[in-house]
């Protein structure tokens, strides 16, 4: 449709970004080509530099260039402290909106045997032999509270369980500012089922 084989390949490959549809790339296309080719230089640059440099952490398996992450490698955090999230973007979050300063697993994904994501895929070897080097005392389950999620949750609960470590859950519910009748009511349910004593 474009009369160009590389302006379709360029409309192609916009089309693997999350929610870009063929409308949406061949917008983003045409909005490079028209006025932004020097950012898209830019863009095609640091995309390669990224693709090419960024690997993962081998203690947490969080994005990282280094072999271990600066998370990893400070001395500023709780080493006693292990939070469990299902992909960098969840410890990013929570490294933005908490003052959290222990340490992080990232699954990169969450179990789902329909996906082929097991214990395996997401690195819970490796996650068992951190628990079992025995500076670990809470392990803070942050996954999503989906029907995986929770199945990953429960399933790392266990794990914890056997090595002689506290499991903590994220708690999930009536969010702050909210109000009872706007909660959907799985939420709601979820939350009154989980009600704590107030101190």
């Amino acid at each position: 449709m474009t009369g160009s084989p590389l302006l379709a390949n360029l409309i192609e490959a916009l089309r693997c970004l999350p929610g870009v549809g063929g409308k949406s790339a061949q917008r983003m296309a045409f909005h490079l080509l028209e006025r932004e080719r020097e950012r898209g230089l830019k863009l095609a640059d640091a995309l390669r530099e990224a693709m090419q440099r960024i690997g993962h952490c081998s203690r947490c398996r969080n994005f990282s260039e280094e072999p271990v992450c600066t998370i990893c490698a400070s001395a500023s955090r709780d080493r006693h402290l292990l939070c469990v999230v299902e992909s960098p973007v969840d410890l990013a979050a929570i490294e933005q909106a908490t003052g959290y300063r222990g340490q992080y697993f990232v699954l990169m994904g969450r179990l789902s045997p329909l996906d082929g994501l097991g214990p395996q895929e997401l690195g819970l070897d490796r996650l068992g032999e951190r628990l079992a080097e025995g500076e670990v005392e809470e392990l803070i389950l942050a996954t999503n509270p989906t029907v995986e999620g929770e199945a990953t949750a429960h399933y790392l609960a266990q794990l914890a369980r056997a090595a002689g470590i506290r499991p903590t859950r994220l708690a999930h519910g009536v969010p702050l500012g909210g109000e009872l009748e706007y909660v959907d009511r799985g939420t709601l349910a979820h939350a009154f089922g989980s009600r704590s004593a107030v101190e």
